[in-house]
């Protein structure tokens, strides 16, 4: 069902697994919750409730460079990479997603990336706290759950990357940043919250 590099392949200088968007924010959701994102209806409201937006309508309505907003009723929540829909891949060894707003390559985004997360005077925004028990998928909000490993009529799948993570509280900060004239990086990175 999930396409993805591991970390062992990520550290070891394997390329990780880009997510593009069809034109819209890209979304984390916990791989016990995939089941209930419902992702882009036809007529853009929830089935039974002709007064309430779809899931990829509430994802899209995150105004921030990150934000959180619920998945289910058992408490399940998603991330979503906001702003604009920029095509992203999970640094596990920084805990943070990368977004590709320019470069002229992948090493070069790459560095450019390390480069602001280990700068202390990188400009970070403060995008709340996201709960997640475990591992979750990247994946383009506007697919459903159930459509991600089911192939399309014409050939290929939903983009997806599988994000690995233990579960916790995290404090989400996000950053749009120039790191030289050649690469602008934006960066949602998850950092364990106090209790």
């Amino acid at each position: 069902m999930i396409t993805s590099s591991s970390n062992a392949d990520v550290a070891s200088g394997s390329s990780p697994v880009w997510v593009e968007s069809m034109g819209g924010p890209l979304i984390v959701v916990p791989v016990s919750a995939l089941a209930s994102w419902g992702g882009c209806t036809e007529s853009g409201l929830m089935a039974g409730d002709a007064a309430a937006p779809d899931d990829y309508d509430r994802a899209c309505a995150v105004d921030d460079l990150a934000g959180v907003i619920p998945i289910d009723e058992n408490g399940a929540q998603a991330l979503v990479l906001a702003d604009e829909p920029a095509t992203s891949c999970y640094l596990p060894q920084h805990r943070a997603f990368l977004r590709w707003l320019a470069a002229d390559s992948e090493a070069g985004l790459c560095a450019a990336a390390d480069a602001a997360l280990a700068d202390p005077a990188t400009v970070w925004e403060e995008c709340g706290t996201w709960v997640s028990d475990g591992p979750a998928v990247l994946m383009d909000s506007a697919w459903a759950g159930s459509d991600l490993g089911i192939e399309f009529p014409d050939g290929g799948m939903p983009a997806e990357a599988s994000v690995a993570l233990r579960a916790g509280r995290w404090r989400v900060r996000a950053t749009h940043t120039k790191v030289d004239e050649a690469n602008w990086v934006g960066l949602v990175q998850l950092l364990l919250a106090e209790s």
